[in-house]
């Protein structure tokens, strides 16, 4: 039998401080003011949120704010069924890639106001905000996004 030591469990702390550069921060004053913006390539058209400053594709600035609609579509998903410490959410929970209508890409959100098992590629959905006294510039400011034909006051119906 060795007695040598082969791994050792220690307590772990990261802490980080994010500065966002002109296009962020432009993006995060209309977060915090009920507003989706995004910025427009002025040579491929594309409208990117959040905006980056320039356009990845053609490497030219991207000025042009466009204000987009709080509405869109679902291009990709995960449901999280693994919990780690500090987690907000109750599992299982779903984490989305959503495309609003007038962006060229999409952005993760949480998907909620439905049963996990429901939710499908090409699902409309809306933002919900949180109370407007909770807003600030942080992409929180959103609390989820939720099915626009699946709520209980557009269909009828009701949600487990």
């Amino acid at each position: 039998m060795s007695d040598d030591v082969t791994g050792i469990v220690v307590p772990l702390r990261l802490e980080y401080h994010y500065t966002p550069g002109v296009a962020a921060s432009r993006f995060l004053r209309h977060i915090a003011e009920g507003n989706y913006v995004g910025q427009r390539c002025p040579k491929c058209k594309k409208v990117y949120v959040p905006p980056r400053g320039s356009c990845p594709t053609c490497g030219v600035p991207t000025d042009e704010e466009v204000e987009l609609k709080q509405t869109g579509t679902i291009t990709a998903f995960c449901i999280v069924n693994i919990p780690f410490a500090g987690q907000a959410v109750e599992c299982p929970y779903v984490s989305a890639t959503i495309q609003l209508d007038g962006a060229d890409i999409g952005f993760y959100h949480l998907i909620q106001e439905i049963p996990y098992d429901q939710i499908h590629i090409g699902m409309r959905v809306e933002a919900v905000w949180k109370p407007k006294q909770e807003w600030g510039p942080t992409t929180e400011s959103i609390a989820h996004f939720r099915p626009i034909d699946a709520t209980p006051e557009r269909s009828g119906g009701t949600i487990g």
